[in-house]
């Protein structure tokens, strides 16, 4: 490694630290390390390596001579990076929870536990990890924007679907960093603990500070600037080209949907924070400061319910009274919702129609007449219950109880029963659903996996001596919301009770419905890992 390159790196780790630690014996090695940057490296080394790696990338992976090889290889590109991006969604909830867990035990002037520092620990490590890869696939395509470059031998939609890949990676990035740095809002000691060194987890002093100054570069910047201009005026000349293409439709999305290009759209309510923060500039706990000061707390207005994705619209059922009062008014107690929202990246990642399953778990009245009100496993929700939050689902952030009128935010829902199901099933059911409380997402959809819960798995596990289908993907057995909807059609043991299609009540048959909306899944359905 040159002398060179080791300053800069050099720079890179002492600067962020010195700078935002405020310690004034450091602040003589930030002045150091500053000059030698900004005397020696007028330009970023990382970015010519950068470079050689997209012209490498291009004719390794995208040299190809037919072009219908060449679009294949980038449709892989697109599923393998989606992937990334869930984990990347997956991250943010969990770490706005450790955060929040975190906070309340400083508030209380507590130490911090040590499992919670473990945690910390794991969390950083692995945004340091997937950071990594994920800067792989921004650089891999990044110089395609280029008049000369590698896109230059590709079809106008090629290198339009590359640069968005490109762009969309960047935008992930930012939007992660956004979290990361709204994390220093409050507390210097929490500053302190993720910044400092643990070698058992690969971890040295002034990670995630360095994490927020490397989005320093102005000419990094400016080329994330051009991504969003080229991508602007490429897609507005083929209005109908995302819904022609899957894989291009799902990096529109994740670009719409992102906080950072938010901050840039004059029309949007994060463009204010954009402003003040400066888009795509570094800036520090201070400025986060100067917007707490103003009411502004930017880690729960970006990282709440959102995970970092910004709702195109809301759903065609969402704040509709009549049709809470009608499901509300024929729900019973461990019934499954099954829900889509088109218009959310999130449901993008899910194969077939339907995006996301849930359980009714009822009233007090409904479980006291099971049997189970008083039960141990149902006491530490009995008030969560009273207060309407009666839908458990398996959500980024976790497995939680929510209202119907937060399930509601949907364009569809149908309400599917058990058929045949005595009284001690069904309280059966709910415990076991509500045994599933607090754990992790799991973004794999592993059945297997008792740890952690995706959607699906959650009505597979409540009820545990059904017949549900599943399907292999890399060596797991996986289900998935329309594996749920497909034992409502045929001779399946579920009912439709109601159905909602695209905001409207379905009032013919339901099974013929559903049967025809899930095969319109499996034919839209892209996603190649789970066609094994």
């Amino acid at each position: 490694m040159s002398s060179l390159l080791q300053v800069a790196r050099l720079a890179g780790t002492l600067l962020p630290w010195a700078t935002l630690a405020g310690c004034s014996v450091a602040q003589p090695v930030a002045e150091l390390t500053a000059k030698a940057v900004v005397t020696q490296l007028p330009l970023s080394i990382e970015k010519s390596e950068a470079r050689r790696y997209c012209r490498t990338h291009a004719a390794e992976v995208h040299g190809q001579l037919t072009e219908s090889a060449r679009t294949a290889a980038l449709n892989q590109e697109v599923e393998d990076f989606q992937l990334m991006v869930e984990e990347a969604l997956v991250y943010r909830a969990e770490t706005v929870r450790l955060a929040e867990s975190v906070k309340a035990t400083m508030d209380a002037k507590q130490p911090i536990p040590g499992q919670v520092l473990i945690e910390l620990n794991e969390g950083l490590a692995q945004h340091l990890a997937l950071r990594k890869r994920l800067f792989q696939v921004a650089e891999a395509h990044e110089c395609w924007l280029d008049a000369n470059g590698p896109g230059a031998d590709m079809t106008p939609d090629q290198r339009l679907k590359g640069i968005m890949l490109s762009l969309s990676a960047a935008l992930t990035l930012y939007d992660n960093y956004l979290l990361a740095i709204s994390l220093y809002q409050e507390d210097p000691r929490l500053r302190l603990v993720l910044n400092n060194k643990d070698a058992g987890y690969g971890i040295d002093y002034g990670e995630l500070d360095r994490v927020s100054m490397s989005f320093a570069s102005e000419e990094t910047r400016n080329r994330v600037r051009q991504g969003i201009t080229y991508y602007e005026a490429e897609i507005g000349k083929s209005q109908d080209l995302p819904g022609q293409d899957t894989h291009m439709l799902y990096l529109n999305q994740l670009i719409s949907q992102s906080v950072s290009y938010s901050m840039t759209k004059g029309f949007s309510p994060l463009a204010y924070v954009g402003r003040k923060i400066g888009f795509y500039a570094p800036f520090t706990v201070e400025s986060l400061l100067r917007l707490k000061s103003e009411g502004v707390n930017m880690g729960s207005m970006i990282f709440g319910n959102s995970i970092g994705l910004v709702e195109t619209r809301r759903g065609k059922l969402d704040g509709r009274v009549e049709v809470r009062e009608d499901l509300a008014g024929n729900l019973q107690a461990g019934d499954i919702l099954i829900e889509r929202t088109p218009f959310r990246l999130t449901d993008s990642f899910i194969p077939g129609y339907w995006g996301h399953a849930a359980l009714w778990v009822g009233s007090e009245a409904e479980l006291t007449a099971l049997g189970i009100w008083n039960d141990p496993v149902m006491q530490p929700y009995q008030d969560v219950i009273r207060t309407g939050r009666r839908v458990i689902e398996a959500l980024r952030s976790g497995v939680v109880l929510n209202s119907l009128d937060h399930f509601l935010n949907v364009d569809d829902v149908a309400v599917l029963r058990y058929g045949g199901l005595g009284p001690d099933e069904r309280a059966r059911v709910i415990l076991q659903a509500l045994r599933q409380m607090g754990k992790r997402y799991d973004f794999n959809f592993d059945v297997e996996t008792r740890d952690r819960l995706g959607c699906a798995e959650l009505i597979y596990h409540a009820y545990s001596e059904a017949d549900w289908p599943t399907h292999k993907q890399l060596g797991r057995s996986v289900i998935v919301p329309d594996d749920i909807a497909a034992r409502a059609v045929g001779d399946g043991p579920l009912l439709a009770v109601r159905l909602y299609i695209d905001g409207a009540q379905v009032t013919g048959d339901p099974r013929q419905v559903l049967e025809r909306l899930i095969a319109q899944g499996q034919k839209q359905g892209w996603h190649s890992e789970f066609t094994e």
